[in-house]
């Protein structure tokens, strides 16, 4: 089993930045794709971005591209999600997850069997 736990979430102004972690506990996951995902009040839970275990490959929502950079430590337990460039529209509760579902793009979170609780980032206009 594997327990995911948010943490960084902020309130900043548009243009600022703030970084999140996502800790896990459990068991490596050195050998299990990680990714983030957001949901905003009222919409469906969107994909931002994901690393892959095997290659530390990073993918990326076109909305958060070039302006977000998904990393995770050498051990593999602890993923970050550094936000620049922050706007009103990305506000939401940002999730991790974990997971290794190879038949599901990473993009989908059906790929993912392990979720965190979520942390709240609120960026003011």
């Amino acid at each position: 089993q594997v327990q995911l736990v948010e943490s960084g979430g902020a309130t900043v102004q548009a243009g600022g930045s703030v970084r999140l972690s996502c800790e896990a506990s459990g068991r490596t996951l050195r050998f299990i794709d990680m990714g983030w995902f957001r949901q905003a009040a009222g919409k469906e839970r969107e994909f931002v971005g994901s690393i892959m275990y095997n290659t530390g490959t990073s993918a990326y929502a076109d909305s958060v591209k070039g302006r977000f950079t998904i990393s995770r430590d050498g051990a593999g337990n602890t993923m970050y999600l550094q936000m620049d460039s922050l706007e009103p529209a990305d506000t939401a509760v940002y999730y991790c997850a974990a997971g290794l579902t190879s038949t599901i793009s990473v993009r989908s979170p059906r790929h993912y069997s392990y979720w965190g609780p979520g942390t709240q980032v609120t960026v003011s206009s």
